[in-house]
């Protein structure tokens, strides 16, 4: 009786199932799809050549302080490096003189207490500082952009979708709506205080156009300073903060490659050289061994029958 009522219950339940899933399956076909702004004027990442790039990619110095310079001077007024220290600047080829200057010229100093009054105070950076943040806490970087709170950058070209890709066609990609957008989707027009970026996933962002005009920052080696340049700088740049140790892994890759090609090759050698002459001795079993056939032909002859 137990067995019969689980039964009945359980195809009561498929039965259930079954009728939602049709009831479902016609409303989706039925209904039209209404297209949302988000996937319509959304873009994907433009295409971006770093030295970086593949399993040979290396970073190019000169380009990585260039980018350096343009986080210094453009980015580090909104957003931070939390897990970069100023001494990790050696790897991009910077002195430690030069170092200990960038860090004591920092614009923001680093949060400490007051020895004497054990009160919150600030002072300047050392080289083994990471990079402070631009703001006390949260709270604060909220205030200062209209409720908006600026990410850390230490981790970017990882943390969001498109990698290096994605945050050099963000910030190449600021324009303004054009008409046609707008009239096909007025509920998506450019909200005041927000910036219009097909790049960024909902599509209005609260970051203003960071890189603006040619010449923004004024390069110490001399390249000339376009705006995209500029953008593939500090791109690349924070694919170093995201990934320092990124040269290192591509050459211990390439050893082992080429440890497992060796040991192959020589494995292979040594197979044709113990097996290759060996000859497979086949052991004949069953119906075909000598020995059982001598025992059949045997028995056949006590029994008189003709082998």
């Amino acid at each position: 009786m137990v067995r019969f009522i689980g039964f009945i219950v359980g195809l009561g339940l498929a039965g259930i199932l079954l009728i939602s899933l049709f009831v479902g399956a016609a409303d989706y076909f039925s209904t039209p799809h209404e297209e949302t702004a988000q996937h319509a004027l959304h873009e994907h990442a433009k295409p971006l050549k770093l030295a970086s790039d593949g399993p040979f990619g290396h970073f190019d110095n000169q380009q990585l302080q260039r980018g350096f310079q343009v986080y210094k001077e453009v980015c580090a007024a909104c957003h931070g490096l939390s897990l970069v220290s100023f001494r990790d600047l050696a790897a991009l080829g910077y002195e430690e003189p030069e170092i200990k200057a960038i860090a004591d010229q920092w614009a923001t100093e680093v949060p400490s207490i007051n020895p004497d009054t054990g009160e919150a105070s600030t002072r300047k950076a050392i080289p083994s500082d990471r990079f402070p943040s631009p703001y006390a806490n949260a709270v604060a970087a909220r205030a200062a952009n209209n409720n908006a709170l600026p990410p850390d950058l230490s981790l970017i070209t990882k943390a969001r979708e498109g990698g290096a890709a994605y945050t050099y066609s963000l910030l190449t990609g600021y324009r303004p709506q054009t008409a046609d957008e707008v009239k096909r989707f007025p509920d998506a027009k450019t909200p005041a205080g927000l910036h219009y970026n097909p790049y960024f996933p909902n599509l209005n962002i609260a970051m203003p156009p960071p890189l603006t005009s040619e010449g923004q920052v004024t390069y110490a080696d001399g390249t000339k300073s376009t705006v995209d340049q500029m953008a593939k700088d500090v791109t690349a740049f924070l694919v170093w903060t995201a990934e320092p140790k990124l040269e290192n892994r591509h050459a211990t890759g390439l050893a082992v490659v080429i440890f497992l090609i060796v040991a192959s090759i020589l494995a292979y050698f040594a197979y044709r050289n113990i097996w290759a002459e060996a000859k497979r001795k086949v052991r004949v079993t069953g119906a075909l061994d000598p020995k059982n056939q001598a025992k059949s032909r045997a028995a056949k002859g006590e029994e008189g029958i003709a082998g």
